[in-house]
């Protein structure tokens, strides 16, 4: 099968990508003209897999069909995972799809393609950490979901135990480790309010942190909000807390033990080992080195968002300065690269190159909580929120999401859908 543009990953900027050409193309000769391809078949937005893995969100409710979206926006969809990757002849192939029982379902297949580009994502960095393999990843909903089936059954078990009390430890004091946090906290309270006074336990909540400050690539002052934030909440935060081995029920640091019936990795970020087969210029971290105008070393092959190299040029920034791995990052991409390739296919170029807006950014903390920095990095000072108003500044963003692929009328009706669902239910999905 051919077509004129292949997209490889259906996260934030390939998806946005995706419905945003196929409706500017359309289709020529009775078929569509973009094909977006990815691993699952229903998309969530990667920011929210904490509260699926807390059980504040269900992932049933919040998923969106790639089948669906792609008859709404004029695009092809396949299921499949990347196998074989060759930018010079212009194709692809897909490993096969195995059922349960490991039979075949689907075979390997081939794509060819005119432009091709790469979304594929990155993963969790364990950084070579003895043991580490045994903690939880949230790199896909499939974890999320795993994830939190094991939570309800260490919540079940401590409320019948002797001693009453369950404990977490979440390795990575980022954005994904503080927003987890918060989330368990709340999920914690919501079942508490279910149990008789016998069956209650006490949760008790570790985030550990190598830096010295948790949310290292935000302001200083958020670090400190969110800090207190947490701690009154009763989370546990320890900073400058190098972790050295993970064992099944607890954490070796350079200060010490933490005992955690779960552990929960969300440290570091780096793309899959298997990008650097092909055929395509990597960095250490496995991405794909980019140009300034998101184009990879071979030519007619773009890659954009967490698995792209894109440089970040800036007066006073350091050499070899990079776009980071954030949604809005993908999200500014997938816009640029939309009329970058309507461009070529018109035998043009785009004049001017891609360039990273640091739109500032939002951590939330829990139910009408948050903190945050608006307009950071626009050349005037930030603007800081908290509270209530940076809650909802930071759903503005998942909403500002869905309306680049479903459109503003329908993103309205399905805000309204949801919020009317959170006031019948309640947070905490028992599944």
């Amino acid at each position: 099968m051919h077509y004129d543009i292949v997209i490889v990953g259906g996260g934030a900027g390939g998806l946005e990508l995706a419905a945003r050409l196929g409706r500017k193309l359309g289709r020529r000769a009775g078929k569509e003209r973009v094909l977006l391809i990815d691993r699952s078949s229903f998309h969530i937005w990667k920011p929210t897999l904490h509260e699926i893995a807390a059980g504040t969100l269900d992932a049933h409710q919040e998923g969106l069909s790639y089948s669906i979206l792609g008859r709404s926006n004029h695009f092809s969809f396949m299921l499949g995972e990347l196998d074989t990757f060759d930018p010079i002849a212009k194709r692809l192939t897909l490993k096969p799809i195995l059922g349960e029982n490991g039979r075949e379902l689907a075979p390997e297949r081939g794509v060819t393609f005119t432009w091709g580009v790469l979304a594929i994502g990155s993963g969790s960095n364990l950084f070579g950490t003895p043991g580490a393999e045994q903690a939880h990843l949230l790199e896909r909903t499939e974890d999320a979901e795993a994830f939190h089936t094991r939570l309800l059954a260490a919540f079940m078990k401590a409320s019948f135990s002797p001693e009453k009390i369950m404990s977490v430890a979440i390795v990575g004091g980022g954005a994904t480790g503080v927003e987890l946090s918060a989330e368990l906290i709340e999920a914690h309270r919501e079942l508490l309010g279910s149990l008789g006074g016998e069956q209650r336990f006490r949760l008790d909540i570790a985030v550990v942190e190598a830096a010295p400050r948790i949310l290292g690539g935000l302001p200083e002052k958020i670090s400190s909000q969110a800090t207190v934030a947490l701690e009154r909440k009763g989370v546990r935060v320890h900073v400058g807390a190098k972790v050295l081995a993970v064992h099944a029920d607890r954490l070796e640091t350079s200060q010490g033990d933490i005992p955690a019936d779960l552990i929960v990795w969300a440290a570091g970020v780096k793309a899959a080992p298997g990008n650097v087969g092909y055929g395509l210029e990597t960095n250490r971290n496995n991405q794909f080195v980019v140009n300034d105008r998101l184009e990879t070393s071979a030519p007619d092959v773009w890659a954009l968002g967490d698995c792209a190299a894109c440089p970040w040029p800036g007066e006073g920034a350091p050499e070899g300065r990079i776009v980071p791995a954030r949604a809005q990052a993908a999200h500014q991409q997938a816009s640029y690269l939309a009329k970058a390739l309507v461009a070529r296919m018109g035998q043009r170029r785009l004049d001017a190159p891609y360039v990273y807006k640091d739109f500032g950014s939002l951590v939330s903390l829990g139910e009408n909580k948050g903190v945050g920095a608006l307009m950071g990095g626009l050349g005037g000072p930030n603007f800081f929120v908290e509270g209530l108003v940076a809650k909802w500044a930071y759903i503005s963003l998942h909403l500002d999401h869905h309306r680049a692929i479903l459109g503003a009328p329908k993103t309205i009706v399905l805000a309204l859908a949801r919020l009317l669902q959170q006031r019948v239910a309640g947070r905490m999905k028992l599944h």
